[in-house]
């Protein structure tokens, strides 16, 4: 903990700068680092990360009193550089207090503007501003904002609107017009009054007119954010660490409310959702920055390209848009030329596409905030891969500036031309980040997750969305809105989680206590199927069929960026010719898992595999296997002939027998009239194989010592189909592998089994194949004496989890009643089936690559849990030595992309 507990910044001055971002959290930096280059930016200071964990640890009440001093000081020097006093009515400085993490939380935190005004302040800035509108416009949102963020005012029932608006509504409606800058200083001054009632009746507490305790409760209320539901959770959904903080950063208010040479913008270097190279943004004259991420307003584009381009979206016709929507550039063009130049400065000193917020004040342009920017997956990729070629980033940075995560999103499917083109649309929106999605109708966040839950595809439809509404956007396919711009709180999250968005579809009508949403004659209800395009703001009626993405252009080239760097190979989990070509189509260089008993469960196949299951002599089984030996061997030409020259690790049959044979009296006696037994018999063998514990009874390299015959079989199979293709002239690369081993004595069993099968066959095909034979290691025995088991194998592959499984004790098909209680409670980082511990699972596979590769130099290693496709865990895999990971199809770019990484960061 350090003892500087505040920084300041102003005057081009500042105590902070751009890499301590970890003490002032973003926002505070970038601050900081705005004053040291330039870039005007209002007065103010910052409270450190630290010190929300004091609040946490040592409450409120300790860490006011802690602060009191410094803060006392800071402002002394905000009210020095603006030439205003704090609650001095005749000439008042007015706040803003923000939260800033290290990580960006758009949205999820919360902000308090206008703070210092009261009932004799208010009429102090009318005076001398000589605009009692402003005065009063800045004092009802500063009472609305505190009322929610500080004080709790919130919608009673989740189908009412928020209760200000309510009360706005009622006072528009009063006088017929439907816009907040419609309304007179006398309506204005009546919400205030409005507000301040409805504050004290729904909450109890009266609004605060000393402008010190507004002060204080706003900073303590942004360190109570921190731990507010949304904060959690998009905690939970980016892993950011609790204990990392928010800090608070209170400025000197710049005000876009002033009249009509002020506005508030929010804008991009580059386009968040498609990566160009393309200054973009959205404006508001004589307005607050709320008003253009809140949709309430329809916000103007700041360039005259992105305003002509809004304009055909929404089907304005140009003498319209020119008169009544104009672009920045063309109202401000003086502004505008000093916003252009210093996005370019701002995006070149961080060599990032950067978000930023301004607010002009009469003429004046002032910089709030700058970031790097959410984008999505898409853009993420364009946007490295520019930069690169113009020489802003060397590669190794353009493979870091990638989030292996958000790859997921490239590889979505998208709609399918020749079905868009029989598509109905409903209606036009903004495309707000691109991607295709399909799914029923839900109005509310809650419903959204819990139809989710229970395997339903949904569209979150919203007036507007808030932060409230993150766990019903996270659960959605798609988020459809009727208000709003590219830069509301809906299209800048959505791009954040790779979400496909359509915002600011101004015609549709959404009911939300009937649960019905209406467009040009149709009405929808909650539970219609409807499509979004996210890539071109259109609105489908129904399900439009989709297809498989394809690695093409940047995505293409910096995934042969990767290979330039990487050290470790991607391999895939497949067990079929088609998910086989999926990977091959990503990158994968071989299949690193390929499980045998998944290909038993089509009907043909699976009744000879019960027949061998269930028969009680090694005749009995030898037929069944005679059956079933040519369909193997026909699914394993298919997958070696796809993976042609590359290698193919093939699993023996490994799942407990019980999985297999039939529970149900039809399908017992289907089996009797197969065999040619009676009922009794098949019922009594069903009952013979029950286990306690199947995971750990008689399963894989058990059943092929129990049974050899079933390894012989398997192995006739994979090499008769190596020998087929040889003959073809293909150049097969099979590998078998045994598993469950758990010493060396179960792998020498199995190893002379395949081995003799293999000779006969090479000997009377006349034909041999070369084959590694390998085992996986999965049982921690078989990790801590890898010396011994290495003697007999070209290869370890570890099967993730299983290890995990048997090293922490968790069955991993019952471990989720426990999960949530232990990831809340501290216990466990992550869910250790999806994030690879390191430290005990880790620790034995680290322990069993050094053993094996002491008693064999030659041996391979690699992994094919499902771990092999998460980021940090395939990382881990980089250090620990390994040749390969093994991930499912449409992982493979995400693991190749994070072993470039590993390669990198080493």
């Amino acid at each position: 903990m350090s003892e500087k507990r505040v920084y300041t910044f102003g005057n081009g001055k500042a105590e902070g700068r751009a890499d301590m971002r970890n003490l002032l959290g973003g926002k505070g930096a970038n601050l900081a680092e705005m004053n040291l280059i330039g870039v005007p930016v209002p007065p103010g200071f910052t409270i450190t990360t630290e010190v929300c964990s004091e609040y946490y640890e040592k409450g409120k009440e300790n860490v006011v009193a802690l602060l009191k001093d410094d803060v006392t000081k800071a402002m002394k020097q905000i009210e020095d550089i603006m030439g205003k006093k704090f609650g001095d009515p005749e000439n008042a400085l007015l706040l803003s207090v923000r939260s800033g993490a290290r990580a960006s939380m758009p949205g999820m935190m919360d902000t308090i503007l206008n703070l210092g005004l009261n009932d004799v302040v208010v009429e102090g800035v009318a005076r001398k501003t000589g605009n009692e509108r402003f005065a009063y416009d800045s004092y009802r949102r500063f009472v609305q904002m505190y009322g929610d963020v500080v004080l709790g005012m919130k919608p009673v029932n989740k189908e009412d609107i928020d209760p200000f608006e309510a009360i706005i509504e009622q006072v528009k409606a009063q006088r017929g017009i439907s816009l907040d800058n419609e309304m007179n200083v006398d309506e204005l001054k009546q919400l205030v009054v409005l507000f301040k009632k409805a504050i004290k009746d729904q909450t109890g507490h009266d609004f605060p007119e000393n402008p010190e305790d507004q002060l204080w409760g706003a900073i303590c209320a942004v360190f109570d954010s921190w731990m507010n539901e949304r904060a959690i959770l998009y905690r939970k959904l980016n892993d950011i660490p609790q204990e990392w903080g928010t800090a608070v950063s209170v400025m000197a208010m710049v005000f876009g409310n002033m009249g009509e040479t002020s506005a508030t913008g929010v804008c991009f270097s580059r386009d968040a959702a498609t990566g160009e190279n393309i200054f973009n943004g959205e404006w508001l004259i004589n307005a607050q920055g709320e008003d253009v991420v809140a949709g309430i307003r329809t916000p103007q584009q700041i360039t005259v390209e992105g305003s002509r381009r809004w304009a055909k979206l929404a089907g304005i016709d140009e003498a319209t848009r020119a008169s009544e929507y104009p672009s920045l550039e063309e109202a401000m063009p003086e502004v505008y030329a000093e916003l252009n130049g210093i996005q370019d400065k701002l995006e070149k000193h961080y060599h990032d596409m950067q978000d930023m917020e301004f607010t002009v004040q009469e003429g004046k342009l002032w910089f709030l905030q700058t970031r790097n920017g959410k984008r999505t997956g898409t853009a993420m990729v364009k946007i490295a891969m520019d930069l690169l070629h113009e020489g802003e980033i060397d590669e190794k940075t353009a493979i870091e500036r990638c989030e292996a995560q958000k790859l997921d999103e490239l590889l979505h499917p998208v709609f399918d031309k020749a079905a868009l083109k029989n598509a109905k649309v409903l209606t036009q929106g903004l495309p707000a980040s691109p991607g295709a999605a399909c799914g029923q109708i839900v109005f509310f966040a809650e419903d959204a997750a819990k139809w989710h839950a229970d395997g339903k595809n949904v569209v979150m439809v919203r007036i507007e969305t808030s932060p409230e509404d993150l766990a019903g956007m996270t659960a959605a396919e798609g988020i459809l809105t009727a208000r709003g711009g590219m830069t509301s709180h809906a299209a800048v999250v959505a791009r954040g989680m790779g979400k496909c968005c359509v915002s600011g579809a101004g015609e549709l009508v959404i009911d939300y206590k009937a649960r019905t949403v209406s467009v040009n004659g149709k009405t929808f209800k909650e539970g219609d199927y409807i499509s979004l395009n996210g890539s071109t703001g259109q609105v489908l009626e129904g399900e439009v069929k989709t297809k498989a993405a394809e690695v093409t252009g940047d995505f293409a080239e910096l995934m042969s960026l990767c290979d330039k760097y990487t050290k470790m190979v991607v391999r895939t989990n497949a067990d079929t010719p088609h998910d086989a070509e999926v990977a091959a189509n990503f990158g994968a260089v071989g299949i690193g898992l390929c499980r045998t008993e998944h290909m038993f469960f089509e009907k043909d196949k699976i009744k000879a595999m019960r027949e061998m299951i269930l028969s009680d002599s090694k005749e009995g089984r030898e037929v069944a296997l005679a059956k079933l030996l040519p369909l193997q061997k026909q699914d394993f030409y298919g997958i070696l002939k796809c993976m042609d020259g590359k290698d193919v690790n093939i699993r023996l049959l490994d799942p407990p027998l019980h999985e297999f044979v039939p529970h149900d009296l039809k399908g017992q006696q289907t089996m009797a009239d197969e065999m040619g037994k009676s009922l009794e018999f098949i019922q009594a063998r069903v009952k013979a194989l029950q286990e306690s514990n199947p995971m750990l009874g008689l399963r894989g390299c058990r059943l092929g010592i129990t049974y050899p015959e079933i390894t012989a079989m398997q192995t006739k199979a994979i090499l008769g189909a190596a020998i087929q293709l040889k003959k073809e002239g293909f150049n097969p690369k099979p590998e078998i592998m045994v598993p469950l081993v758990g010493t060396f004595k179960e792998l020498e069993s199995q190893q002379k089994v395949i081995k003799a099968t293999a000779k006969a066959l090479f000997e009377e095909e006349g034909v041999e194949v070369e084959f590694k034979l390998g085992t996986m290691i999965e049982i921690p025995r078989a990790a801590l004496t890898a010396d011994k088991i290495a003697k007999y194998a070209d290869y370890f592959s570890f099967g993730t989890n299983d290890l995990t499984q048997m090293t922490f004790g968790y069955s991993r098909d019952d471990v989720a009643s426990i999960l949530n209680t232990y990831i809340d409670g501290k216990i466990l980082e992550h869910d250790p089936f999806q994030v690879l511990d390191q430290e005990g699972v880790g620790q034995l596979i680290e322990t069993a690559v050094e053993k094996g590769r002491n008693a064999n130099p030659n041996l391979k290693c690699g992994i094919c849990g499902e771990h092999g496709g998460e980021p940090s865990s395939v990382k881990f895999c980089h250090r620990a030595g390994l040749n390969y990971v093994s991930c499912s199809p449409f992982r493979v770019p995400i693991a190749r992309l994070a072993a470039a990484q590993a390669a990198v960061e080493e």
